[in-house]
């Protein structure tokens, strides 16, 4: 069977993001009903009807698709196109209201990352990438920010659910960063950390524990846009991997050398 064209998978991709927005936004100033899946990951019913929406909206156009989405179980067919779905990106800023949190959509082909779709919100943007024909807000080409240094960069970063290792050894880069940057921000939702680096808003980005529907979108959106994305040793950073660095590239190698000491 020979591929898709890029176009139609992206519009159905978009199309499936809008129309799960809506529910999002319809429910933001609603009552939230939430449980938990661990002490402090929340998830709500906004999660699982908009998770619905899309994969809907998926399986409409392209049946036989496979589908790894966060609020249901892995739907693996023979087919070489994997549709990697966060319904919401920050549940729990969602739930207090803070204005941080999106839909984070990302397609592969073959095991290769193919497209890119993150709409931020409440303040509505959306950010797309199709391999090999660079990243976008709002329709409008992105690229990262010029800045050179570590001291004079503004980076961002997230914190896992568990207080494991990983987390100890992330305060401590916290920490450092802290002391040798212009600031590091804490958002609470990867999938908009990573586009606000693509687009130049911050200028690097880490990140411990995430798992694939965190970062499969923006990953490509950051590749395309002009970011380089790593692991924090510097190797290519995989969807199943340990933790996640995105920066402008311009100071990606000085991150590494930071951070080197802490990793261990």
């Amino acid at each position: 069977m020979s591929p898709i064209n890029s176009d139609n998978l992206l519009n159905v991709g978009i199309e499936a993001c809008l129309t799960a927005s809506n529910i999002i936004m319809d429910a933001a100033n609603q009552p939230r009903v939430t449980s938990h899946k661990g002490k402090t990951d929340l998830v709500t019913e906004t999660d699982l009807l908009a998770e619905q929406v899309i994969k809907s909206t998926i399986r409409s156009e392209f049946s036989d698709h496979s589908i790894m989405a966060e609020e249901s179980k892995k739907e693996i067919t023979d087919s070489k196109y994997l549709w990697v779905i966060d319904p919401l990106d920050g549940t729990t800023n969602f739930v207090h209201n803070y204005p941080s949190y999106g839909i984070s959509i990302g397609l592969y082909h073959d095991n290769m990352p193919l497209i890119g779709i993150v709409l931020e919100m409440p303040n509505v943007k959306l950010y797309t990438a199709v391999k090999g024909n660079g990243a976008y807000c709002e329709g409008a080409k992105i690229k990262p920010s010029a800045t050179n240094y570590l001291k004079d960069s503004l980076l961002v970063t997230g914190f896992g659910y568990d207080h494991l290792d990983n987390w100890h050894r992330n305060m401590d880069l916290f920490k450092h960063f802290t002391d040798i940057t212009q600031g590091v921000r804490r958002l609470g939702a990867a999938s908009i950390d990573i586009c606000h680096v693509a687009c130049g808003n911050v200028d690097g980005y880490w990140e411990y524990d995430l798992k694939p529907w965190d970062m499969a979108a923006g990953m490509i959106i950051a590749k395309e846009a002009g970011c380089r994305v790593s692991d924090l040793s510097g190797i290519d950073a995989k969807l199943d991997g340990n933790n996640l660095l995105i920066t402008n590239d311009l100071i990606h190698n000085e991150f590494i050398k930071e951070s080197a000491p802490y990793l261990n």
